[in-house]
C-alpha cells in the first residue's frame, strides 16, 4: 500500500500543479458557478472521456489524462462549493483556494487510504474503462440528489460522491502514467 500512496500523491501533485497555474490565469472564477454546475461540468469531462474510450480517436488534440485531471479538480472544486456555496463575485483569493483545494484533496486520500485497506487495492484489478463508468454513475447518483434538493433515503451524500470521483479519477491518472511507462520500455 506504500506504493499506492506514493503513486497518489505524484498524481494529486500533477493536479494540484494544473489547479495553480489556472488559479494564476483565471482566478478563483469558478466561485461563481453553483453546485449543479460544476456537477455538469464533470460531467461533460467523463463523458468526453468515455467518448474517446469508445471511439478510440479525438478530433480535439487533448487526451484522456488531462482530463481526469480536471475531473480531480472539479472534485475538490465541487466539494468547495458544497462547504461555502456559489459567490455573485470572486471573493476567494489563489492562497485560499489553494488552501481549500489542499484540504479536500487530503480528505479524500484519507477516505482513499481507508477503502483501498478494505478493498485491499482492489481498483488495481479495475480497468480504466471502468473508473470512468464508476465516475458517470456517481455523477448521475449526485444530479439525482440535487434534483431532490439534497433528500436522501440511505445514500451517502453528494461529499462522499465527490470524493469517489475525485479518487477514481486518480487511480485512472496512475494507471495511464503505468501504461506510458510501460509503452516505453
Amino acid at each position: 500500500m506504500a506504493q499506492t500512496n506514493e503513486e497518489f500523491d505524484q498524481a494529486s501533485a500533477r493536479c494540484r500543479e494544473i489547479f495553480a497555474k489556472k488559479l494564476k490565469d483565471y482566478g478563483a472564477s469558478w466561485r461563481l458557478m453553483r453546485p449543479e454546475s460544476v456537477t455538469d461540468q464533470l460531467l461533460i469531462k467523463a463523458n468526453r472521456i468515455r467518448c474517446l474510450e469508445v471511439k478510440k480517436e479525438a478530433w480535439v488534440n487533448e487526451g484522456i489524462q488531462p482530463e481526469y485531471m480536471a475531473i480531480v479538480n472539479y472534485g475538490a472544486v465541487a466539494l468547495i462549493q458544497c462547504e461555502r456555496s456559489f459567490a455573485d463575485i470572486v471573493d476567494m483569493e489563489a492562497e485560499e483556494a489553494l488552501a481549500s483545494y489542499d484540504k479536500y484533496i487530503k480528505a479524500s486520500t484519507e477516505l482513499m487510504h481507508d477503502k483501498n485497506h478494505d478493498y485491499d487495492e482492489a481498483w488495481r484489478l479495475m480497468r480504466t474503462s471502468s473508473y470512468t463508468d464508476v465516475i458517470l454513475v456517481k455523477l448521475q447518483r449526485i444530479k439525482e440528489i440535487e434534483d431532490h434538493h439534497g433528500r436522501t433515503s440511505v445514500s451517502e451524500g453528494v461529499e462522499s460522491n465527490y470524493m469517489d470521483i475525485i479518487n477514481y479519477a486518480l487511480f485512472a491518472l496512475i494507471k495511464l502514467a503505468e501504461a506510458e511507462e510501460q509503452e516505453e520500455k
